[in-house]
């Protein structure tokens, strides 16, 4: 393969004559002591930038198809998966683990699927707990981590108008589905089919969320759309007096995250960072956005060595083969893997993270919930939009020449710690309950509606299906409150932490520049 593999090198690490983040790369800094163990992704809450009279986000021009708050509850598809057409590795089946916060929980009445057999209707169990016996103002000991703290932003645009039913209806023209809770039950009117499965396993995970904490949720009404693209724009609703609809957003082969964290986590140890490809690598497909086209362009070639290994994913021919070469903990070979948004958001990304390889995060217009939480030069190095070649090749010279100060562990600690079960859970739960209390109606079943539970979605499937819902399947309600919901970010402190971030981006790309000076 044009003999790239010949010119592999590793070079001296240098001291300080070189651009260097020395006393940068502090891990998690003070969001240590609200770490916690465990583990599995899929709440996603997708926003794009700027948001609605938002003055001190970064200054950049929005396009005119960004959305205005919508949030891409992944979360609650948490628990089977969704599909990313533009996934880096395997459209992902994301799977919502059982977790439990109590290192007891093994020995809690357990209540697993109670299917009917053959010749009987599906009915739902009615002895599954109805409260989870914790006071419900019962206050948890343990903050969620910081990143809970955007919650109140991305929910900033109702908190003066709160939300009408007309606000409601304003989302149905796109949505693919309504969901209501009442009293502990949800209900679901479906209005056309989505892509795969995501609306199953969007409504998979939150049925999970009710037998996690029953009784704690409130009555609430939202319309979910499954596609990927953005379909509420912000120039749209303009003004103090703009009413946006609230639209919630929400599958092949990747098995349960809290495994395959595992094995990513294997994956890591079969080779060290210095032993790895000293490469950055991407895996997709690039026909879903024009940002991805053009990161072909700068596939090392004979030529042109951008220090890049860029591949076209052929999901028909890989889909025919078992997707046999799409094992996420296989990909961990490379000291570098990029990350690079389709349509929108990308599931790839939690995977790219959890590699324990540097992350070369091409900068985006939207957002996974959790990205927002951690900063660049500590747990990934931005990637310039506009020239991305010449931004990855400087960023992998810098990386092999500073092999100690290449940043990588920091993500994988992030996901394994801020990023664990409960807290996946615990964000859905809070979300769901700040939105409840902006809602200025009293959410009613619809006519024609069904009442889903985990044994009318479960017990009629088989094969793939049936085997990552039992295996998704919450046994028992949590025996401890969910983490304490942080207070929202004062202006001020909003500000310093956005001008933070975006001092971090501008030192790389001053370093960037001059590298490039000193090259001609």
């Amino acid at each position: 393969m044009l003999g790239i593999k010949k010119k592999y090198y590793v070079k001296q690490e240098l001291d300080d004559d070189k651009p260097s983040i020395h006393g940068r790369i502090k891990r998690n800094n003070n969001n240590d002591q609200n770490h916690q163990t465990g583990f599995c992704l899929m709440s996603m809450l997708e926003l794009q930038k700027p948001i609605i009279d938002t003055p001190c986000w970064p200054v950049k021009k929005a396009a005119a198809s960004t959305i205005i708050a919508v949030f891409l509850i992944t979360v609650l598809m948490v628990s089977v998966g969704w599909l990313d057409i533009s996934f880096s590795g395997v459209s992902s089946y994301q799977n919502m683990g059982v977790g439990s916060k109590s290192t007891t929980a093994r020995h809690k009445p357990e209540f697993p699927l109670e299917c009917s057999t053959e010749n009987q209707t599906q009915t739902c169990r009615r002895d599954y707990p109805t409260t989870t016996g914790i006071p419900p103002m019962n206050t948890s000991k343990v903050e969620c981590p910081s990143f809970f703290r955007w919650i109140h932003e991305d929910l900033r645009h109702w908190k003066q108008t709160g939300i009408s039913r007309d606000m409601i209806e304003g989302a149905r023209k796109t949505a693919h589905f309504r969901l209501v809770i009442v009293k502990g039950k949800a209900y679901v009117e479906k209005y056309r089919n989505s892509i795969q499965t995501r609306d199953k396993f969007t409504l998979w995970g939150i049925l999970q969320l009710l037998r996690m904490y029953p009784g704690r949720l409130p009555d609430l009404e939202l319309m979910f759309d499954c596609d990927d693209r953005p379909v509420v724009r912000s120039r749209d609703f303009q003004g103090p007096n703009a009413r946006p609809p609230p639209l919630f957003r929400a599958e092949t082969n990747i098995r349960p995250w809290r495994n395959v964290l595992k094995e990513i986590k294997k994956g890591n140890e079969r080779r060290k960072w210095k032993e790895r490809v000293p490469y950055a690598y991407w895996r997709g497909n690039p026909s879903v956005a024009p940002t991805r086209k053009d990161l072909m362009k700068c596939n090392a070639t004979d030529k042109n060595n951008w220090n890049t290994l860029l591949y076209v994913q052929d999901w028909d021919r890989e889909s025919k083969q078992g997707f046999k070469q799409s094992n996420l903990e296989d990909q961990c070979t490379h000291r570098y893997k990029i990350y690079t948004e389709g349509w929108a958001w990308s599931v790839s990304e939690k995977y790219i993270l959890a590699c324990d390889s540097m992350t070369l995060y091409v900068r985006s217009r939207f957002y996974d919930f959790f990205i927002r939480g951690m900063q660049p030069l500590q747990h990934y190095w931005p990637i310039s939009e506009n020239t991305k070649c010449k931004s990855l090749k400087f960023a992998v010279e810098w990386g092999n020449i500073h092999p100690k100060k290449a940043i990588g562990e920091a993500a994988g600690k992030f996901l394994h710690e801020d990023l664990k079960m409960d807290n996946v859970y615990d964000y859905m739960f809070h979300l769901l309950n700040e939105y409840a209390q902006l809602l200025k109606f009293e959410p009613t079943v619809p006519p024609g509606s069904v009442e889903l539970c985990s044994e009318t979605m479960a017990c009629p499937r088989t094969g793939t299906w049936k085997k990552l819902m039992v295996e998704s399947l919450v046994m028992s309600p949590s025996d401890v409150t969910p983490c304490g919901m942080p207070p929202p970010y004062e202006p001020q402190e909003l500000r310093d932490f956005l001008e933070t971030k975006a001092n971090s981006t501008r030192q790389v790309e001053m370093w960037e520049s001059q590298y490039w000076l000193s090259q001609y």
